[in-house]
C-alpha cells in the first residue's frame, strides 16, 4: 500500500492538480461521481481510473487538472474486489439487475466451491459481457444489449491471481479476488455458477484495491462535500501516486529541463525497456518517461514547464 503525504497536494503553480481516492457510493454512475468531484474543486478537468458499475462501490481514483495525463496509467493495473455471488440464478448482465436466465438447486454445490475456484485461479479465458463498454463498430456492447441484439465477441485471456472465499452461508459465497486488468467479476461470477450447475450473479461488488492503492486511502463523497474548502484540498493527493508502481529516475538540472521541453536524455547507461517516473534532484515530479535502448531516457507525458519551473537550468 502506498504511503500518502496529506501535506503535498500536488498543485504545482497553484492551480488545481492531483487525485482524490474516492470511495464511491453504490447506485451512482463512475461519470457522475467524476461530475460530483469536479464541481467540489472549482470545475476543473478531470477523469477517472476506470469505470466501475452504479451497483459497485470501492475505489475510483479521480484526477483533476493536469493530474488527467497519467490517469490512464492505472487501466494496465491489477485490481482487488471483494464480490458477494448468490447462486441458483444467472441473469442476463451477470448482477442482480439483470433479467433470469437459468435458475438451478444449489444443494450440494458448496461442497465443491473449493474445487470450482481453484479451477478459476491463474490464466484464464472469459467471453466478455454484451453489458459492458467493450466497443464493436464504434458502439458499446451494452447499447446493443440494451436494444435487444448480441454480436459476436472474442474470448479474452485475464489472469486471477487470487480467488479467496471468504464466507459462504445459504445461497451466498464471499470471494475476494486479486486480478489483471480487463477481468470481469460479473463473467467470472457466471462461469462459476455455470460450472457448478446451479447458476450465480454478483449481488454485491466492492473494489478494495487498484495496484498500490487501497480502499482504506479513500474518501466518501458525501464526507468529502460537507468538509470546509482548506479542508477538503487535504484529500488532494499527488499526481505521481498513479505511477506508485513504476520506478523512479531523478534527473538533473539539465536532464529536468530537456525532458520538460520534450528532448530525450542519455543516461550514460543501458536500462531495460519500460515507463518511469521522472523527479528533478530537488523532488519536484516531472512526468512520465520511457527507458529505450542505449540508454536512452524519452518523455512520454510531461508536465507543464511553468508547474516545475525550478528546473530551468
Amino acid at each position: 500500500m502506498t504511503t500518502i503525504d496529506r501535506s503535498n497536494p500536488g498543485r504545482g503553480s497553484g492551480a488545481v492538480e492531483g487525485v482524490i481516492l474516492l470511495d464511491k457510493a453504490a447506485g451512482m454512475s463512475s461519470n457522475a461521481a467524476l461530475q460530483a468531484v469536479r464541481r467540489l474543486f472549482g470545475g476543473v478537468k478531470g477523469g477517472h481510473t476506470g469505470t466501475l458499475d452504479p451497483l459497485a462501490t470501492g475505489l475510483l481514483p479521480v484526477c483533476l487538472g493536469a493530474a488527467t495525463k497519467f490517469a490512464g496509467v492505472l487501466l494496465d493495473t491489477d485490481k482487488t474486489y471483494e464480490a458477494v455471488v448468490s447462486l441458483g440464478l444467472a441473469t442476463t448482465t451477470g448482477d442482480a439487475e439483470g433479467e433470469p436466465l437459468l435458475r438451478g438447486r444449489v444443494e450440494g454445490c458448496l461442497e465443491r466451491i473449493g474445487e470450482t475456484l481453484a479451477a478459476f485461479t491463474g490464466e484464464i479465458e472469459q467471453l466478455p459481457p454484451m453489458f459492458s463498454a467493450i466497443k464493436h463498430q464504434g458502439r458499446a456492447l451494452y447499447r446493443y444489449a440494451r436494444a435487444g441484439q448480441s454480436v459476436e465477441r472474442r474470448l479474452r485471456r485475464v489472469t486471477v491471481y487470487a480467488l479467496e472465499l471468504i464466507r459462504a452461508h445459504g445461497d451466498e459465497i464471499s470471494l475476494r479476488i486479486h486480478c489483471s486488468k480487463g477481468t470481469y467479476i460479473r463473467t467470472l461470477a457466471h462461469d462459476i455458477g455455470e460450472r457448478l450447475g446451479c447458476g450465480a450473479h454478483v449481488s454485491a461488488l466492492r473494489r478494495t484495491g487498484i495496484g498500490t492503492l487501497a480502499i482504506g486511502q479513500a474518501v466518501g463523497l458525501e464526507t468529502l462535500a460537507a468538509l470546509a474548502e482548506a479542508d477538503r484540498g487535504k484529500w488532494l493527493l499527488p499526481a505521481d501516486i498513479l505511477l506508485s508502481e513504476l520506478p523512479a529516475v531523478i534527473l538533473d538540472r539539465a536532464g529536468a529541463h530537456a525532458m520538460l521541453q520534450g528532448r530525450a536524455v542519455a543516461l550514460g547507461e543501458a536500462l531495460a525497456a519500460g515507463p518511469v517516473r521522472l523527479y528533478a534532484e530537488d523532488g519536484v515530479f516531472l512526468g512520465l518517461g520511457a527507458r529505450g535502448e542505449q540508454g536512452l531516457l524519452r518523455p512520454k507525458r510531461m508536465r507543464a514547464l511553468a508547474a516545475a519551473g525550478a528546473c530551468a537550468p
